[in-house]
């Protein structure tokens, strides 16, 4: 009996480190906080050149696709903007806070009818980038819902709504 129990100790600390292992990994995937100094000049001079006079509220270091890339959160004349920009200064994403009346009313009608007791925080216009070229994706609109904030990715047109998660999963 005492080696069954010995064994069932031991299976148990396998478990245990593997989860643990699988927690750390994710953290990596989600990225490192760094201060604005950390940030190689190749990056800062695209956030610069994009937006100039722009303050840098927080950066993420992240391993996507193999490379290194920098996902900073930044305002500029009262908005707030995130960028992913590759550690040779290549802008891949930016995102621009827009205002309700800015965007299509069936946006904030269809994330209504969904979350029916939710708040709208935020909405960020989400662009792809190439080059000089901004080309809008979607709409990322933060609500709190019942003590709780979701981001939802919202269609530019309003007809499809869904959580990040869902959204990440297609």
């Amino acid at each position: 009996m005492s080696r069954i129990m010995s064994g069932l100790g031991v299976v148990l600390a396998g478990v245990m480190l593997m989860a643990a292992v699988g927690c750390t990994h994710q953290k990596k995937e989600e990225g490192t906080k760094i201060s604005p100094s950390e940030v190689p000049a190749a990056v800062m001079n695209s956030v610069k050149a994009r937006l100039p006079g722009a303050e840098v509220t927080g950066v993420e270091k992240e391993n996507e696709n193999g490379g290194v890339v920098y996902d900073l959160e930044l305002k500029q004349g009262g908005k707030k903007f995130e960028m992913d920009i590759k550690e040779d200064g290549t802008v891949m994403e930016i995102e621009k806070q827009v205002m309700s009346s800015d965007i299509p009313a069936a946006v904030i009608t269809n994330v209504k009818a969904k979350y029916p007791n939710a708040t709208v925080k935020d909405i960020m216009e989400v662009n792809k980038v190439s080059g000089k070229q901004e080309t809008p994706l979607h709409y990322e609109v933060t609500v709190m819902d019942g003590g709780k904030e979701r981001e939802l990715v919202v269609s530019l047109d309003g007809s499809k709504v869904q959580t990040e998660e869902e959204a990440e999963k297609k």
